[in-house]
């Protein structure tokens, strides 16, 4: 007798294989067979006419403060995923003394934009160390599974105080003491080390963000640090590619000095939008060298929604919205339709210095209703600049217009990557490359402007299914590019596919009915703080370790999730 057997699906196994008819029977919280007319089940799911997949595994998400108030890890979850990975971008909270929390909080505001307030609400600080911090999380119950990275900002921080907050040189006693802590995480089962090279990150004080621009040797010690421990793992960074030969020089040298696979941020930009395969063209002689990278990169455009209700909109470095600004919603809904203030915001100039800022203020071609279905890939024409020139308008006043429709709640999609060509043909190209995997979902980050958590059920929803403007891709590589590539890249073995042995983490999907929703914005962070997730309908039921968590978009109430301690 069998724990549970899902009857009758079409198995999408997880590693790219053709697809088959087949019952998966679960036993002790690993699946025991997959193969025709399998014995019974003390519980049984019928997948009669869905698909049956590994649960989904996202190695990049900012769940570090989310775990103490939200055991399911939403979006996430409702999203098919049963694995998450956090500490990204070289930014968390762990190692952090007691005078620190505070900074480390503001930095995590600033560069992952979770608001202030609800951590300092919603951390329960029980941990100095990072091994006390995998403690404290370990002791807590969820739904899915939680891994965790060391963050180089938050080392820094711990070891050298203000100086390495302020990217001051690490004196070589210093580097000792951050390499023997990062031995020390990943002996108590860190799944590696990340870093920031990127100027888009900073502290709330307008420094960039600790880690940024300090000297190779730094990044490459700790990393050969993270690699002497044995147990695996992996290095990431976030790369602004300044100079591309220079970076990958020192990445391809982590790489062979650590003897751990290194992944990169992975983009197309509209200043250089021919860079990613550059980037890639090196990544791959790197390879055939003897040095290979992985490219990290999103399965939709990056962005977000722009408007009032937003973090971020058109008109926010203008004098007279800064002045507003602080009002609430309706207040500045009334402010905005004065017909006087209209005509002064308007007339405001301002320079953005940040390609992001230059995108989210002035490119109007590259600004559109969103939609219900949502579009994320919507042509030229449906932008705000080609509506205004149809209708001879300015393009600023067309924004606000519709940014005030609905009593000021209305949204604008704007990539801000990977769509310089007005369309997915890049990302493709990046999906597909043997160098690259699916991530950059940022889970529990950006939350007043994006939810790519539910880039899952978008992978689904569009790549498989419902893309018109382009190929899509094949549902077996789907599935692949958020199971198995991702697990084992990140050394998580046992997870990723369906086979005996492997741990019962499963998807249950309505796939030709699924329905991905449109974002919505939610106030329920600790103090009430917004944030934006996007649910997805077609979920017939996930299971994490042989437990269904979700049947039907309803929780079960179970927790049988637990802390990934180390590669496996």
């Amino acid at each position: 007798m069998h724990d549970l057997v899902i009857r009758g699906g079409l198995i999408v196994d997880g590693t790219g294989a053709a697809s088959y008819h087949a019952d998966v029977a679960v036993k002790d919280g690993k699946i025991a067979d997959v193969g025709p007319r399998l014995g019974a089940g003390k519980r049984e799911i019928s997948a009669d006419g869905a698909i049956v997949t590994p649960g989904f595994v996202d190695i990049h998400t900012h769940y570090d403060a989310q775990i103490s108030w939200d055991p399911y890890l939403t979006p996430s979850s409702w999203n098919g995923v049963t694995s998450v990975v956090m500490g990204n971008c070289g930014i968390g909270f762990a190692p952090a003394k007691a005078q620190d929390r505070d900074w480390l909080i503001g930095l995590m505001e600033t560069v992952e934009e979770i608001p202030s307030a609800s951590l300092k609400e919603g951390i329960r600080w029980e941990w100095e160390s990072f091994p006390e911090f995998l403690d404290a999380t370990e002791k807590r119950k969820y739904a899915i599974d939680i891994g965790a990275q060391i963050p180089h900002a938050a080392l820094r921080t711990y070891v050298m105080g203000k100086r390495g907050a302020a990217n001051e040189p690490a004196s070589p006693s210093e580097l000792e003491q951050m390499s023997r802590l990062v031995r020390e995480g990943m002996q108590a089962g860190a799944l590696g080390f990340t870093g920031t090279r990127s100027a888009n990150h900073r502290s709330m004080e307008g420094v960039d963000a600790p880690g940024y621009g300090v000297d190779v040797n730094e990044v490459t010690t700790l990393a050969k640090a993270a690699g002497s421990v044995g147990k695996g793992g992996i290095i990431g960074f976030i790369v602004d590619w300044l100079d591309l030969d220079s970076e990958i020089a020192w990445l391809q040298r982590m790489r062979r000095e650590s003897g751990l696979p290194v992944w990169l941020a992975l983009n197309q930009t509209y200043d250089a939008p021919q860079k990613f395969a550059d980037i890639l063209d090196r990544m791959d002689k790197g390879a055939a060298a003897g040095a290979p990278l992985y490219g990290q990169t999103p399965g939709r455009p990056l962005g977000g929604l722009i408007g009032l209700t937003s973090s971020r909109n058109p008109f926010m470095m203008h004098p007279s919205y800064k002045a507003i600004a602080h009002l609430p919603l309706e207040e500045r809904v009334v402010r905005l339709r004065d017909p006087v203030f209209r005509a002064k915001l308007l007339s405001e100039k301002v320079e953005a210095q940040s390609e992001i800022f230059r995108t989210i203020t002035g490119r109007f071609s590259r600004m559109f209703r969103l939609g219900d279905p949502p579009d994320y890939e919507p042509p030229f024409e449906k932008s705000v600049e080609a509506m205004a020139q149809a209708r001879g308008m300015n393009p600023a006043e067309l924004v606000l217009d519709i940014m005030l429709e609905r009593d000021g709640h209305e949204l604008l999609f704007t990539p801000l990557a990977n769509y310089a060509d007005g369309n997915h043909d890049a990302l493709r190209k990046m999906l597909m490359h043997p160098r690259a995997f699916l991530g950059l979902g940022d889970g529990g980050a950006h939350v007043a402007r994006t939810c790519d958590a539910a880039t899952p059920s978008f992978m689904l929803t569009h790549w498989a299914r419902d893309r018109k403007r382009g190929p899509t891709l094949p549902l077996e590589d789907v599935i692949r590019l958020q199971t198995s590539r991702p697990a084992s890249i990140f050394g998580l073995g046992d997870r990723g596919v369906l086979a005996p042995g492997r741990k019962a983490d499963i998807n249950v999907i309505d796939f030709k009915n699924m329905r991905l929703r449109a974002p919505e914005m939610l106030y329920d962070f600790p103090c009430n703080a917004r944030r934006l997730v996007q649910r997805a309908d077609g979920y017939v039921a996930t299971v994490v370790s042989g437990e269904p968590i979700f049947e039907n978009g309803k929780a079960t109430g179970a927790m049988p999730g637990t802390l990934i301690r180390g590669a496996r």
